[in-house]
């Protein structure tokens, strides 16, 4: 890493049309090199129709981070910030999704700082592009499970930047217990320290993929070259990283923005696919994380969804109706001046 922390970045190149097809661009974003080869970060944003056109061209811009073994596909997420005056972007970091490239660790990182260099070069060129006679854009920044982990981290390292932090299911402590992280740690450490690369063997857990893709009991269209049925390797190196960000949480954060945390009522962790898996978190425990949400900020909103998925925005379509209307509470608070009932809310 260069010392400003930018892996030795390049200039991005031009835009071009993304896979989600028309309203989708992305842009290559150059972050140097790692282990693996190369590296790059990935930057989706959403090109409303023009009825949208006026609205997005407001001086708020949201970016969203993925979760682990993840990448961005909620197109219906995208329209709605877009119908809500707030211009969409998405990353996918390095060696996830769009920015896998030939020799990639896939899903590795050796400390969640690393991800500062993804952020700032999607966020230097949001600014650019979002930016008004009167300034640059306000930023609201919107993280998903280990996204949520390294969007408060970063929202903490980094007062004054942001309108709004958004947390969808973050994933803040490890599951089971604090004890039980600080014991994975210390074995952990020995590992980590002489081979971060080493990966450990798990059995797949593949109940929470089921209950998302349209070839087993879900709905959406998963490309499974970048969100596969179990799980990216687990390596040392990566999980020395995730805990350190858990012990982070827990020793307190003090994240100056508002922060919105949207949570599923209920866990149901277990390997295999039920249908009561349809309606509840599979990945995280959800009483844990809504009790640690508490102690990231001096403003912080938690809100619970019967029947939601670990991705709540990805739930079924009555969570999603709750959820868009709750967040154009959110945005009538600290978005742009959009007038109750202006834009639909509809789940798409």
């Amino acid at each position: 890493m260069d010392d400003d922390g930018t892996h030795g970045r390049r200039e991005a190149t031009g835009w071009e049309p993304d896979d989600l097809g028309p309203g989708f661009e992305r842009l290559r974003l150059p972050l140097g090199e790692d282990a693996g080869g190369p590296i790059l970060a990935t930057l989706v944003r959403h090109v409303p129709p023009a009825r949208a056109a006026a609205r997005a061209a407001t001086p708020h811009a949201v970016l969203y981070v993925h979760g682990w073994c993840d990448y961005f596909m909620n197109t219906g997420l995208a329209g709605f910030f877009a119908r809500h005056g707030v211009r969409f972007y998405a990353i996918d970091l390095h060696n996830y999704g769009r920015s896998l490239v030939p020799g990639s660790l896939r899903g590795y990182v050796a400390d969640l700082a690393d991800y500062d260099a993804d952020l700032g070069a999607a966020l230097a060129v949001i600014r650019r592009e979002a930016a008004t006679p009167d300034g640059p854009p306000r930023i609201h920044l919107m993280g998903h499970s280990l996204g949520g982990l390294t969007s408060a981290l970063w929202a903490h390292r980094h007062p004054g930047e942001l309108a709004s932090l958004i947390l969808n299911s973050p994933w803040l402590e490890l599951q089971g217990s604090r004890f039980l992280r600080q014991i994975a740690t210390a074995i952990l450490g020995p590992f980590a320290k002489s081979d971060p690369l080493r990966v450990f063997r798990h059995p797949e857990w593949p109940a929470y993929w089921e209950s998302l893709s349209n070839e087993a009991h879900g709905e959406w269209d998963i490309n499974p070259d970048w969100r596969p049925r179990g799980s990216f390797p687990f390596r040392a190196g990566w999980m020395r990283a995730v805990l350190a960000g858990h012990a982070q949480v827990n020793a307190g954060l003090a994240i100056d923005a508002p922060v919105l945390v949207l949570l599923s009522r209920r866990s149901l962790i277990q390997p295999l696919w039920t249908p009561a898996a349809m309606g509840a978190d599979a990945v995280i425990e959800v009483d844990v994380m809504a009790r640690l949400a508490l102690s990231v900020g001096r403003r912080v909103t938690v809100n619970r969804y019967d029947g939601a998925l670990h991705d709540v925005a990805l739930s079924a379509a009555p969570v999603r109706r709750q959820l868009f209307a709750d967040l154009a509470d959110w945005l009538r608070a600290y978005g742009p001046a959009v007038p109750a009932g202006a834009a639909s809310t509809a789940a798409p």
